[in-house]
């Protein structure tokens, strides 16, 4: 594959061998590793740089994007507010006084109905639904928490359109590809990977094996959605590198 030599220069130039700063949470290694190549904070869908989407290989997981759903069941117009989806579809963490999110247990996966009733499901169209089950909901208050009018299957609790995701996924990662920053046991970077463009079929089809996972942060007190999907660097990313730079 055609690599690019500006990267190569960037990196040798202004990452490698450095630690970033003390302190950095995962974000902020991001923004630092963002700023060595220019490339300014933003929110747009595109590729980060030259048509080069930079994954920054800050933990063990790395992330696509945070696409927010078409519709939800939340949503302006939808059947309940945000506030009370949390409560009735999330769950209180003891150590954040008991603030509700959607996220660990009762968020959605592919490998079937959870203990709150909720799993992800890829239709024939290649949609992607959240959806809730009132017999799969195995919480023993669940008729405390669920009202009435929800206590139905197949309901849907989010929708993300294949047209959507495929748009997203090709403005990313199928112009020129992507590339990532390898830290060695000091913290320090040492090597960058590049790997080649992949469309919506390899990203949908790692969905449905659940090697691309839903991995939702969506609490109380924050209006963000919070929508993450994510792979796991062993499983996703790194067999996917087919150039090393040092």
């Amino acid at each position: 594959m055609d690599i690019d030599q500006r990267l190569i220069n960037a990196f040798r130039s202004r990452v490698k061998g450095k630690i970033p700063p003390k302190g950095s949470h995962d974000g902020g290694v991001g923004h630092w590793l963002e700023r060595q190549f220019g490339i300014k904070a933003n929110g747009n869908n595109q590729a980060d740089i030259y048509g080069w989407e930079l994954k920054t290989g800050a933990t063990s997981k790395t992330t696509f994007g945070d696409w927010t759903p078409r519709r939800t069941i939340h949503m302006k117009g939808g059947q309940i507010s945000r506030t009370e989806f949390l409560h009735i579809f999330g769950a209180p963490n003891i150590s954040k006084n008991n603030r509700y999110s959607w996220s660990g247990k009762p968020s959605p996966n592919i490998k079937g109905w959870n203990d709150f009733g909720q799993r992800l499901r890829v239709d024939s169209n290649n949609n992607i639904i959240a959806e809730y089950s009132w017999s799969h909901d195995k919480r023993q208050d669940k008729e405390q928490i669920v009202p009435a009018i929800l206590r139905i299957e197949n309901l849907e609790l989010a929708f993300w359109p294949a047209d959507d995701m495929a748009g997203k996924v090709h403005r990313k990662f199928n112009q020129k590809g992507w590339f990532v920053c390898l830290r060695d046991e000091s913290g320090a970077y040492f090597e960058m990977g590049f790997g080649e463009p992949f469309n919506f079929d390899v990203f949908i089809d790692g969905v449905k094996t659940g090697d691309i996972y839903f991995d939702c942060g969506m609490y109380e007190t924050n209006p963000r959605p919070y929508s993450q999907w994510r792979a796991n660097n062993n499983v996703f990313w790194h067999p996917r590198i087919v150039r090393r730079i040092r």
